[in-house]
């Protein structure tokens, strides 16, 4: 019985060691120039999928974005092409009013054109305040050599 006794009280003493000993979980370090008001961090999101999980998970990466720098200090556009923009239309769209409620918050919507053109479908057929632009793909080029950074969720 010692034996055991001995075992369980070196079995109880690395558990408690165990707990006590946590990774570090530091902080995300901003880069200089930090971000502000005047020079905000500008982030595009790719969305290219209409599976109301992936939409949602990239709305949320958008709020998340917000949260971490502070919404006057971030901008972010999604940008949609491909399966995508039908996320983003009237007609189809698996969560009209978290796109509003972005867009109350400042995140910027933008629908590929080339999309629109392959699918019969018109600026109107979008939801209210998002935008075009001639192609997806080549929106995430320009906005990236513009000094944005793109993100494919």
């Amino acid at each position: 019985m010692p034996a055991s006794r001995s075992r369980r009280s070196i079995l109880a003493a690395i558990a408690v060691l165990l707990m006590a000993i946590r990774p570090a979980v530091a902080d995300t370090e901003l880069a200089d120039p930090k971000p502000d008001w005047d020079n905000p961090r500008k982030i595009a999101l790719q969305m290219t999928e209409n599976d109301p999980k992936r939409v949602n998970a990239i709305f949320h990466n958008a709020i998340n974005l917000q949260k971490f720098y502070g919404q006057d200090n971030v901008k972010v556009a999604i940008v949609a092409y491909g399966p995508g923009v039908r996320a983003l239309m009237k007609a189809s769209a698996p969560e009209p009013e978290r796109v509003q409620a972005l867009q109350d918050y400042g995140v910027e919507f933008v629908a590929c054109g080339n999309t629109l053109a392959t699918i019969g479908a018109r600026p109107e057929d979008l939801l209210p305040g998002v935008g075009t632009a001639t192609a997806g793909i080549a929106e995430l080029v320009e906005r990236q050599l513009r000094g944005w950074s793109v993100i494919v969720p």
